[in-house]
């Protein structure tokens, strides 16, 4: 039968009007590939952030350290934070520094990694100058040499409001396994650390627990009851980057967390932390690789649009994805060919702190501890070439997911995903 004009204009109205709530009830596919910022086409949970909200994250905490400490911290011309008016150089030569304090230019800090051969040198601008003319003055001067800002680096994931009671601590014999952690301060307190061999490093030695490193730690080393993490045996080298001070985890101290790191002989190490790309730090990167010490960091949380984000980026670390409850990867995840695996990422129990027993995170920075806990599981101690064979162990295991083979979503796919803990099996009411 032959519709007039009218009838099937009306028609395809009503049809168009019946598609939107089918529409809606689809479900998140699995993204095959890059570079377009995915349609969601279901609702977030109600207790999950808007995608907005969790990609704009990093910009809002930035926005906040340089509000409230300008007096040590500024943005660097991409609005990244840097501390201010200082400039780290990589292995500086002699006629270098010796044109530098000649300009004005001040030592402020200098930092020799025995562990990693290397010099690293803080220095401070001439009176007047600001940080941008400093640094290209420093380049004019010898455009080689490894100079950059000395950016700040920030936490890469949320934990929730805490809640829940201890658990039964388990006890677990060491196996010799050491694992890093370059993340904020420890509350070795804890429950689940009950048992747990944790050498310090940063703060004068002085303990400074924080909400972001203690749950990366547990995720890491902890165990309690049906709690646990991804290497509960091993013993934990903890350096505290941040010391409680937000406009910590600078380029130097996390160079010089590095340098311990390698020279305590630990094999694999966590850094749940994002920034920028930067000259000084992949010198560090790459010479710490190339003594053995594998690395493993989160991607971030920027969003499947951002730039890449370091140290994850370098091609010498492990750049760690998340997933949720269903696998599938978090809408605020970083993505790119750096990408190397997909852990569980959100709806997982973490330890907390302030006297509470769990929290709830979300963010990569809660995947990467679990992948760096599953690589350490093979390696005694620093050995370049049984770490890469550790990751291609890791990777054979790993579950695809997205488009065949390795893809910049989840790299070459899921791992670790019997170590998500759901919150309520830990989060009892008090």
């Amino acid at each position: 039968m032959k519709l007039d004009s009218l009838t099937a204009a009306a028609l395809a109205l009503a049809l168009a009007a019946l598609a939107v709530p089918a529409r809606a009830q689809l479900r998140l596919p699995s993204l095959p590939s890059l570079p377009r910022l995915p349609e969601l086409t279901a609702p977030l949970r109600r207790d999950v952030p808007a995608l907005g909200e969790l990609t704009q994250l990093r910009q809002r905490r930035i926005g906040e350290l340089l509000r409230e400490r300008r007096d040590v911290v500024e943005a660097d011309p991409n609005g990244e934070p840097v501390r201010r008016s200082e400039l780290v150089l990589t292995a500086p030569s002699e006629a270098l520094l010796a044109a530098a304090l000649a300009d004005g230019f001040a030592i402020a800090r200098e930092r020799v990694l025995d562990a990693l051969e290397l010099r690293l040198v803080t220095l401070r601008a001439p009176p007047g100058w600001d940080t941008r003319r400093a640094l290209q003055r420093l380049r004019e001067i010898d455009p080689q040499a490894a100079i950059d800002y000395n950016h700040v680096y920030l936490q890469s994931g949320e934990t929730a409001a805490p809640s829940g009671v201890p658990n039964a601590v388990a006890t677990v014999a060491p196996n010799g396994i050491k694992v890093g952690l370059i993340d904020g301060g420890v509350d070795s307190a804890h429950a689940v650390f009950r048992g747990t061999t944790i050498h310090r490093w940063g703060c004068t030695g002085q303990p400074v627990p924080s909400a972001h490193g203690t749950a990366v730690a547990s995720l890491l080393v902890g165990r309690a009851g049906p709690f646990h993490g991804a290497a509960p045996a091993a013993t934990l080298y903890a350096a505290d980057v941040y010391c409680g001070d937000a406009a910590g985890a600078s380029v130097d101290t996390v160079a010089g967390a590095l340098a311990w790191m390698l020279g305590e002989r630990v094999a694999v190490v966590n850094i749940s932390l994002v920034g920028p790309a930067n000259r000084a730090l992949e010198q560090v990167v790459r010479r710490t690789s190339a003594r053995g010490l594998l690395l493993v960091a989160a991607v971030g949380n920027d969003g499947p649009a951002a730039p890449p984000l370091y140290p994850a980026a370098y091609p010498e670390v492990v750049g760690v994805t998340g997933v949720d409850a269903r696998s599938q990867v978090l809408p605020e995840a970083g993505r790119g060919p750096h990408v190397a695996f997909a852990a569980p990422g959100s709806d997982m129990a973490a330890a907390g702190v302030a006297g509470a027993a769990y929290t709830r995170a979300r963010g990569t920075s809660f995947a990467a501890p679990l992948v760096a806990g599953l690589l350490a599981a093979s390696l005694h101690e620093p050995d370049a070439a049984k770490a890469t064979l550790a990751v291609a162990a890791l990777a054979r295991s790993a579950v695809d997911l997205g488009a065949a083979g390795r893809d910049a979503v989840y790299g070459h796919g899921l791992v670790g995903r019997t170590l998500r803990i759901e919150p309520s099996r830990v989060m009892a009411d008090r």
